[in-house]
């Protein structure tokens, strides 16, 4: 039988390098292939999480210091893994003025004049 100490480490760790891959995606989508692989590499993992995340709490087991923890993390595991297969690259879902652009607009409208 595995410890608990160690589901709690295994669970530690996905979730650790799950976030470092999160942190990283912009520097992946400078390619679509290495995007797209740490997209699948991300859910996969956050799959993982939840799992050892559900097995802690079955196994009696606590995250932080907390036995109530892990149960809503590994929902928020699968949300985060669903939400990372969603891919809106070049997308306008704001549908709003970029502020980044109002400067520019008005200087190329008095450089037109």
């Amino acid at each position: 039988m595995v410890g608990v100490e160690s589901i709690e480490q295994l669970a530690q760790s996905l979730c650790f390098i799950s976030a470092t891959l999160f942190a990283f995606i912009a520097t992946f989508s400078r390619s679509e292939k290495a995007e797209t692989a740490a997209q699948n590499a991300i859910a996969i993992l956050l799959v993982a999480s939840a799992v050892t995340l559900w097995w802690l709490s079955l196994s009696g087991g606590e995250l932080w210091g907390s036995n109530y923890l892990p149960k809503p993390l590994s929902l928020v595991c699968l949300i985060l893994a669903f939400s990372a297969r969603m891919n809106i690259k070049g997308k306008n879902v704001s549908f709003g003025a970029n502020p980044h652009n109002i400067g520019k607009d008005e200087q190329n409208g008095e450089s037109e004049e």
